[in-house]
């Protein structure tokens, strides 16, 4: 596979400084998906003083092969935590939050508790805030719900077929019911989810998962590029061209999804307040 293209290069963020930011997560001893998952953007969501925080560990109980989250035994769960990214909050003056943890198969609840009393510590601390959860295919949905958050997000991650390579131990029609079983419980939070391409998926196949997502109750997508954390992890396969990502959000919202963001640097926290707030407000 060539070096990644020039619409790949993450241009330097001239903006304010990151330490801030950087020295309140270390303070209050917290982790964030941007570092653990070493997001691209990370610099530029840092200077704007925001962050997608992660909980429950740093230990993922799965090993799928495009993730650069750790796999390993979890500690126990850290039930200071809420308390703590609430005053995280509070101190960036966030009025939009996004959550979200490592997959815990060895819990019961899959985590869901803990889910539930990091919303409800925020929304004690910051009434004002809206809350997003990035949650894995857990099943004690209704935990979560019963805590309002503004948006639910559960990413299919890829197509159908590439399944068993890149998420052996998650399921396709798994997730879509994740998605379905949120809006049985409450209509009224918005639904999301996010697709990589670049895996060595086809153009039917990624429309398919179009049809798949909104017939599972899916409104906002997120179409970003795959990028292979190293020689251990799955390979790229393509460099989608940006053109192609443009193609693909228009037909995304022709097909009905209420926002859609598609672009190769597009991950699925990536400005989530703002396009929230883009399709709430008019």
């Amino acid at each position: 596979m060539p070096g990644k293209p020039d619409w790949l290069r993450v241009p330097y963020f001239n903006g304010p400084d990151t330490k801030p930011t950087e020295e309140l997560i270390n303070e209050l001893k917290l982790h964030t998906v941007c570092i653990e998952a070493d997001c691209p953007n990370r610099r530029e969501c840092f200077s704007n003083k925001t962050a997608t925080f992660l909980i429950l560990g740093t230990k993922c109980t799965r090993n799928c092969s495009f993730c650069n989250v750790s796999f390993g035994i979890p500690k126990p769960v850290d039930e200071g935590e809420p308390e703590r990214i609430a005053a995280a909050v509070k101190m960036l003056c966030l009025k939009y939050v996004v959550i979200t943890s490592v997959t815990r198969d060895d819990l019961p609840d899959g985590g869901a508790a803990h889910f539930s009393n990091v919303i409800k510590e925020i929304h004690k601390t910051v009434p004002d805030s809206h809350v997003e959860v990035l949650i894995p295919d857990l099943t004690a949905l209704k935990i979560i719900t019963d805590e309002s958050p503004a948006v639910i997000c559960h990413n299919i991650e890829t197509v159908e077929s590439l399944y068993a390579a890149v998420r052996p131990d998650a399921g396709y029609y798994r997730s879509l019911e994740v998605l379905r079983n949120i809006k049985d419980l409450d209509p009224g939070i918005v639904t999301k989810s996010g697709i990589m391409l670049g895996l060595g998926e086809t153009r039917d196949e990624v429309l398919k998962a179009f049809d798949d997502l909104l017939d599972s109750g899916c409104e906002f997508l997120t179409i970003g590029q795959y990028l292979s954390p190293g020689r251990d992890h799955y390979p790229v396969h393509e460099y989608i061209k940006p053109h192609i990502f443009n193609e693909y959000g228009n037909i995304a919202k022709e097909k009905g999804f209420r926002h859609v963001l598609s672009a190769p640097l597009v991950r699925s926290s990536y400005h989530a307040g703002r396009n929230y707030s883009l399709t709430t407000t008019g």
